[in-house]
């Protein structure tokens, strides 16, 4: 069995190498949304033209991020969502939701203080984990069965 993994969330950590270096091995692919976090804002206005509100602007990069975010869910196995501590990602939770419509296997990957703000989220998951590492120990079990070590 090979699965393809959606790597969706926050960008401000390695959470992402920390779940693929993990899965070395494993019969896994990766895939997820741009994670320039410059290239991410200003993509719609670079491609489509300048705006002079900031709203269309982000509405621009939205939609055109929003490309790549719906292939990769759709094609997606398995989507795994991170929730940072920093900043509330509400596209995270937006692709929580849209891979949940879509019937997408869904891990939620969080810290506990964000537990009673993602309960409508976490419910809607099959697992939720606390560190990349457990992520890869869902994906190495469902792969082969074995528990970790």
């Amino acid at each position: 069995m090979t699965l393809s993994v959606y790597l969706s969330g926050e960008i401000h950590t390695d959470w992402r190498e920390q779940i693929v270096a993990g899965a070395k091995g494993l019969d896994v692919t990766f895939n997820g949304p741009v994670t320039d976090h410059a290239a991410s804002d200003d993509c719609g206005v670079a491609i489509l033209g300048a705006e002079d509100s900031k709203f269309w602007h982000d509405h621009k990069g939205a939609k055109v991020n929003a490309i790549r975010t719906r292939k990769g869910i759709a094609d997606a196995d398995v989507v795994v969502v991170r929730f940072g501590e920093q900043y509330k990602q509400w596209n995270a939770a937006f692709d929580a939701g849209y891979a949940a419509a879509l019937g997408k296997s869904l891990i939620i990957l969080q810290r506990p203080e964000h537990d009673h703000a993602l309960k409508e989220v976490d419910a809607a998951a099959l697992a939720v984990a606390r560190e990349p590492a457990q992520v890869v120990e869902i994906l190495r079990y469902v792969l082969t069965g074995a528990l970790p070590g």
